[in-house]
């Protein structure tokens, strides 16, 4: 391996998004895994459940507004891929349910998941392209440096965004303090001429 593919790899190896997960689930309980994910980002999931007698693990993948993305009754192992249509938070849920003669034994669930580039099938890619290694390599590469460009795109136009609110708040909390002041001012006026009146008509003044 030259020096070219090994910093191929170790960039893809940064920046690349993976998450391998194991936890053991309870019965007739439920776990979930939320994650805040891009607009136009492949997401492909490996789930692998131990053998439970008498327990059924339903599986599903939704949005945040409730759109079921993939669901499997019965979940012991198998995958499942989206690709999301907007910026928003995704949920992963496992729950496991007794049946009849079932037993009370937890139940270890394995979950991969992948999105970006990782998510990507390269070598199908480059069976179906007949591209050679080095050439698949520089498509991975390609495709994860358009990936970080995007993230940056995203999180310019958020702290535009986000710098818009600001002023605009600033602008409100300053006018507010104005009108504040302005209120205050013609209050204590107020009250100053009503009193200069108020003594006057009680002879305590002149």
């Amino acid at each position: 391996m030259n020096i070219f593919q090994v910093l191929i790899a170790v960039a893809l190896i940064c920046f690349v998004g993976v998450q391998s997960l194991s936890f053991y689930l309870p019965v007739n309980n439920r776990k979930c895994l939320k994650e805040e994910i891009h607009k136009d980002v492949l997401v492909t999931g490996d789930y692998d459940l131990s053998d439970a007698p008498g327990q059924k693990t339903l599986l599903h993948v939704a949005d945040s507004n409730g759109h079921i993305l993939y669901t499997k009754d019965d979940a012991t192992k198998g995958k499942f891929a989206f690709t999301t249509d907007d910026y928003d938070m995704f949920e992963v849920c496992f729950h496991t349910k007794m049946v009849a003669g079932g037993r009370g034994a937890d139940r270890e669930v394995s979950l991969y998941l992948k999105k970006g580039v990782e998510a990507r099938t390269y070598d199908d890619i480059a069976k179906a392209e007949k591209l050679k290694p080095m050439e698949v390599e520089l498509r991975r590469l390609e495709d994860l440096s358009e990936s970080i460009v995007n993230d940056f795109a995203y999180m310019r136009a958020r702290e535009e965004e986000m710098r818009d609110t600001n002023e605009s708040t600033n602008s409100r909390v300053l006018y507010f303090s104005i009108f504040s002041m302005v209120c205050l001012l013609s209050l204590a006026t107020w009250q100053v001429f009503y009193l200069r009146r108020y003594f006057k008509a009680k002879k305590l003044i002149e």
